[in-house]
């Protein structure tokens, strides 16, 4: 049994994360600032803030962690102000990064993300290919990794740059799409659909960050599956398998990104500059470092993972619709103007 801190214990990633931890007889330390929901007797949650250095200090001052799960992050969607996600993105790395390495803990797994980039690229991106993040959320990530990357003397640092996190349970802009297909309505995709972005299945990701405590394998790995099928493609399978009756059309790409960079101006919309650039744009990330160094594989497509996040949104719409107070990949974005496109549909 290892002792183990997880910030961000209450989102998506981190409350799957805990339920691994915890089955493989783990105890675990969880702090977000938002309450989790789980009880167990090796859980201790902690609602606090990794800014607050002097809180960790106190949660990390007896000694005997082996690691430290960095998966908290303030999003680019919803109501939370820039400044706000910088601080807590950037200045919350920092002051953990510190308490970990004052602290002796030896290993730091940390979350980063493909929005360090805001353009496509015709081939799988590399772990040497210098970012370029085009909107806040994806600066304050790459910030973070220059933070984590200041402590590596200290504590072996393994950043792992996540594409899409896919899973049961995973909502946010997602649900969006799936509350399309639940009713049957027209599925619209900017350009053909015939672009390729990669997602990573939940479980998938947890595997690769307990390899990476395990055997304390510092460095910076891209993440992703290795079965990227087209989006249109991932809609059409999760159509067919659920028989309902959308279909896909595809919008034209100029007038439809122009009227996304509009819509975003306005605050119309819950997407932004990150959105209207790579949604129609390919990016997958080259996993050839991370399966040489961690022996690690990924298991779903596409396509399979979204089946199963759909069908979870479908069991559990009701419920869904009636979350408050949880993390912003528990419940559904908000539509804005997206919400006259359904009516058109």
């Amino acid at each position: 049994m290892a002792r183990l801190l997880v910030t961000g214990g209450s989102g998506f990633l981190g409350s799957l994360l805990i339920d691994d931890l915890l089955a493989a007889g783990h105890a675990v330390t969880s702090i977000d600032l938002l309450p989790g929901v789980r009880r167990h007797p090796r859980l201790q949650g902690v609602v606090g803030d990794i800014r607050d250095r002097p809180g960790l200090d106190r949660i990390l001052s007896g000694g005997g962690f082996a690691g430290v799960f960095h998966c908290a992050a303030l999003l680019a969607h919803g109501a939370v102000p820039e400044a706000e996600m910088w601080s807590s993105n950037v200045e919350g790395t920092r002051s953990l990064a510190a308490a970990t390495a004052a602290a002796g803990v030896p290993s730091l797994v940390a979350i980063s993300s493909n929005c360090l980039w805001g353009r496509g690229f015709a081939r799988p991106v590399r772990e040497d290919d210098a970012p370029e993040p085009c909107e806040p959320y994806g600066a304050s990530k790459w910030e973070g990794e220059k933070v984590l990357a200041a402590h590596a003397r200290d504590v072996a640092v393994t950043v792992i740059r996540s594409p899409t996190i896919i899973d049961e349970g995973r909502l946010g802009l997602l649900a969006i799409l799936f509350e399309f297909i639940a009713e049957g309505r027209r599925v619209w995709t900017v350009g053909d659909g015939s672009h390729r972005y990669q997602f990573i299945y939940a479980r998938d990701l947890i595997a690769a960050m307990l390899l990476a405590w395990e055997q304390r394998r510092a460095g910076t790995f891209g993440i992703g599956s290795d079965r990227v099928d087209t989006m249109r493609e991932s809609f059409a399978h999760v159509i067919a398998e659920t028989g309902s009756r959308s279909r896909i059309v595809g919008l034209p790409k100029g007038p439809a990104v122009l009227a996304m960079r509009a819509a975003h101006a306005l605050r119309l919309s819950p997407l932004g500059p990150y959105h209207y650039r790579m949604i129609a744009a390919d990016f997958t990330f080259d996993t050839g470092r991370i399966k040489a160094a961690l022996g690690w594989r990924p298991t779903l497509s596409n396509s399979e993972m979204l089946l199963r996040a759909y069908r979870y949104y479908a069991a559990n719409q009701a419920e869904i619709a009636g979350r408050r107070d949880v993390s912003a990949h528990r419940r559904a974005a908000d539509m804005g103007v997206i919400r006259a496109l359904k009516w058109i549909s």
